[in-house]
């Protein structure tokens, strides 16, 4: 929506008094009812219906009656809220031209009363070239219910703040002025961005400097996650000054070096396209790197320290020893870890004996049964696959062997092991596969009903 601040001068205390109201009344409901809008308005002699009709015209509320009559803030009314509370601030007194339009803001330039020019860039989260916001950022964090003017709100706010933060430590950002609603207000970078720059002098010491930014950034506990060409600004003198930080995580984020990567490829596919620069990669292990994390100050997004500790100390078996605790309590920790391991692998195999046992038991108590019945009619039954003594102990001592061998295997080869020593003792003890099918009591005419028609024929003998 096109910014036309010219309605601005016209619009008196009631009509501002009225979009108030109206933002209000959004935070539990889409659409205002205007009977509330009347009632928190409290306008003298009905003037609220008027006044209505006049921010109607001006395009700054829209109107809707598909279920009840009510009224919702448009962008625009948003932004001449967010302008007039800035302009009694004294942040600025004028608003000049569009310098800027991306996939969820646009930006102003804005003049103070000396004259100093500013920028002022307004959050516009909803359109359609980006919507994937509730997937691609993390404004809401628990919340669920929300709006699109909600989320510029929170969008503006994180950037602030972050761009307050960095500039802080020195880092080439703009100058942090003011923020209220999804309007911030910042200076000016004097520059073009580098996805229109077609020469440079020294492309090389830009290409260093900007891969230091990532690099620094990393180590401050921060990721950009749309470190490219269009958010990054460059000056005559190839001065590198960054921009757009909303979208900021922790290096402590389950896809921080996913981010991190990608960044880094942006920088290196531009810069080997437009200025045949070629690079090769060093990917160095930094394992024993700490960060210096700006998450005490700012809210971004990842796992936190308690979070951070709970997974080491999983990930460890245990607590972290004192600072005071000698090498051989480490070891003797490890040990017994190590002890504690070997005490679920052995009762993993018992259980998997007595299984083995019930189910053995359980088929031969059947047979049993049949070959009482078949003795009692003088009828010989030969068992197929019928395992003798000496192969049963043979299976019980490789299952024993097996427990002993198999503690300082690795849990990928025990596994292995474990499987192929009950698929053996399952194949001794029954001959053949269990049927685990609700429908295993029919009669399907195959080997498992073998032994229900013996007893049928038996019994009628």
């Amino acid at each position: 929506m096109k910014l036309d601040v010219d309605a601005l001068r016209y619009l008196s205390k009631d009509d501002f008094r009225v979009l108030t109201t109206v933002e209000m009344g959004m935070r539990n409901h889409e659409i205002v009812p205007a009977e509330l809008v009347e009632r928190i308005a409290g306008l003298r002699h009905g003037g609220t219906s008027k006044v209505l009709r006049n921010l109607l015209k001006h395009k700054l509320v829209h109107h809707d009656s598909s279920k009840y009559d009510g009224f919702r803030l448009t962008y625009l009314g948003y932004d001449f809220l967010a302008i007039k509370t800035l302009v009694n601030r004294g942040v600025f007194a004028a608003v000049g031209r569009q310098i800027g339009v991306g996939k969820e803001s646009d930006i102003f330039e804005v003049a103070t009363e000396d004259g100093t020019v500013l920028a002022m860039k307004l959050h516009r989260l909803g359109r359609v070239s980006f919507r994937a916001v509730k997937s691609k950022r993390d404004y809401l964090v628990h919340r669920r219910n929300y709006n699109w003017l909600y989320l510029s709100r929170l969008a503006a706010l994180k950037e602030y703040a972050f761009m307050k933060a960095l500039g802080e430590h020195g880092f080439p950002v703009p100058a942090a002025v003011d923020c209220n609603r999804h309007c911030v207000v910042m200076s000016l970078v004097k520059g073009y961005p580098l996805v229109q720059i077609k020469q440079l002098q020294n492309p090389d010491e830009v290409f260093e400097t900007i891969i230091g930014l990532v690099v620094r950034l990393a180590e401050h506990g921060l990721m950009h996650c749309d470190f490219n060409e269009f958010n990054l600004m460059i000056d005559d003198d190839e001065k590198v000054t960054m921009i757009d930080f909303p979208q900021m995580v922790s290096v402590s984020h389950r896809n921080a070096k996913m981010y991190f990567d990608r960044d880094v490829e942006c920088i290196f596919k531009f810069f080997s396209k437009r200025f045949n620069i070629s690079y090769q990669e060093d990917r160095d292990e930094e394992d024993g790197v700490e960060y210096d994390s700006e998450e005490n100050g700012l809210a971004a997004s990842g796992f936190t320290k308690r979070d951070q500790d709970e997974i080491e100390k999983f990930i460890e078996g245990g607590p972290e020893p004192k600072d005071g605790s000698s090498s051989d309590d480490e070891s003797s920790g490890k040990e017994q870890t190590a002890d504690v391991d070997n005490e679920t692998v052995t009762t993993k195999m018992v259980a998997l004996q007595l299984a083995d046992q019930q189910v053995k038991s359980s088929y031969c108590n059947d047979e049993d049964r049949v070959e009482e019945n078949l003795d009692s009619c003088n009828v010989k039954v030969v068992r197929e696959n019928e395992p003798t003594a000496s192969g049963e102990q043979e299976d019980s001592n490789d299952l024993d062997n097996s427990d002993d061998d198999d503690d300082g295997s690795g849990d990928a080869e025990l596994v292995k092991r474990l499987n192929k020593q009950r698929k053996r003792a399952v194949a001794a003890a029954r001959g053949r596969r269990a049927l685990a099918s609700r429908n295993s009591y029919k009669d399907k005419g195959g080997k498992s009903s073998h032994n229900s028609k013996i007893q049928k024929q038996v019994s009628k003998w």
